[in-house]
């Protein structure tokens, strides 16, 4: 599909340094490499983000963005102390996010989200944030107080994942109600039930394409850095037409959502 926007993938390249406190040091994934999967997806543009394998060296994605030109966006991993000339720099690069990875391995504490969604919100970007879901109501009061756009990995990636009519979903949805976006992506970091359906999941990306399309975005989280047996390109597919069976959806979340969250 035209301009359809891949919203969430990583490269690594064992060139670029990794954090010491990194729990993931997945082999080399290259732009090139991922070109032959951006084909049989049938997406042109990317959002490239930063993984916990580099920490707060956000160079090796913005290299591979580069490569891509004008149909890259990144999202990246900053803290406090990054300043204003900073800030805009990446900005121009295409940088329109800042992750907060709150699994071993992230660079970023709790406490530092307020200052840096403050510190971003004049450039427009937004927080992107992954957790276990279930840990959600306990941060829904200052995620609903945040001065910038919320951005949700993974269906929430609840672990395990929960019942639609569950409470821990329902803080899922006042985000979503409140404005946030969630990534339809990566399942296997939560199901229970498994390929090639994921029924689990797909409960809750049905209930929330039922309440809310224009809150949504799909990725691929390739190269699925963690998975022993990772999806293929077919199966994503598949998947993703499963989740979004109509023309229209597929259109709507694959390039208008994303064009406007990412500003193509």
């Amino acid at each position: 599909m035209r301009s359809a926007c891949d919203t969430h993938l990583h490269f690594y390249d064992h060139r670029y340094p990794v954090a010491p406190e990194a729990v993931l040091r997945p082999a080399d994934a290259s732009p090139d490499e991922y070109r032959s999967v951006q084909v049989a997806l049938g997406t042109e543009r990317v959002v490239i983000v930063q993984p916990t394998t580099y920490g707060l060296d956000n160079t090796c994605q913005l290299d591979a963005m580069a490569t891509f030109g004008v149909r890259a966006r990144g999202v990246m991993v900053i803290d406090p102390t990054v300043p204003p000339d900073e800030l805009a720099r990446l900005t121009d690069l295409g940088v329109r996010g800042a992750r907060f990875h709150m699994l071993p391995g992230g660079a970023l504490a709790w406490e530092m989200l307020e200052a840096v969604a403050a510190n971003i919100a004049p450039f427009g970007w937004h927080i992107q944030l992954q957790l276990n879901g279930r840990e959600l109501l306990g941060h829904l009061d200052r995620l609903l107080r945040l001065p910038v756009a919320l951005v949700v990995d993974h269906v929430g990636r609840f672990m395990p994942a929960v019942e639609p009519d569950s409470p821990e979903f329902d803080a899922l949805l006042s985000l979503v109600d409140h404005g946030a976006v969630v990534k339809l992506s990566a399942p296997y970091e939560s199901s229970a039930t498994g390929p090639p359906d994921f029924d689990d999941v797909t409960q809750l990306v049905d209930a929330l394409v039922s309440r809310s399309p224009d809150r949504l975005v799909w990725a691929s989280n390739w190269p699925h850095p963690g998975q022993a047996t990772p999806p293929v390109a077919a199966e994503l597919v598949a998947l993703r037409d499963r989740w979004l069976p109509t023309d229209e959806l597929r259109r709507r979340v694959l390039v208008d959502n994303p064009a406007a969250l990412y500003d193509f």
